[in-house]
């Protein structure tokens, strides 16, 4: 069973930087798509940031040029790279994986449990 964990969340100033991690383990066999969600309260998750393979990576409108994602060399540890964070960027932050565990299984996603990014002065 894959697991994946959050982490670097956290009170920033507005105007801040963050960067989140998220790490895997268990058993991997192909990653089709790599991504960041995010949910602020009374609202719907939203997707952030998200790369496929190959590299191709799409951002929402709000986030363009202040956000980047990335992989790790291995490409199984996910990052977003936050910088000049506004109260608006206020939300749990989910990494999320569409991934087959082994040659054989079917494609399937796989959420984090989330980490908190506050922004306020």
């Amino acid at each position: 069973q894959v697991q994946l964990v959050e982490s670097g969340g956290g009170l920033v100033q507005p105007g801040g930087s963050l960067k989140l991690s998220c790490a895997a383990s268990g058993s991997i066999f192909k990653i089709n798509v790599m991504g960041w969600y995010r949910q602020a309260p009374g609202k719907e998750r939203e997707l952030v940031a998200r790369i496929v393979t190959g590299g191709t990576t799409t951002y929402a409108d709000s986030v363009k040029g202040r956000f980047a994602i990335s992989t790790d060399n291995a490409q199984k540890t996910l990052y977003l790279q936050m910088n000049s964070l506004k109260p608006e960027d206020t939300a749990v932050y989910y990494c999320y994986y569409q991934l087959r565990e082994r040659y054989y299984s079917r494609t399937t996603d796989y959420w984090g449990k989330g980490t908190l990014v506050t922004v306020s002065s």
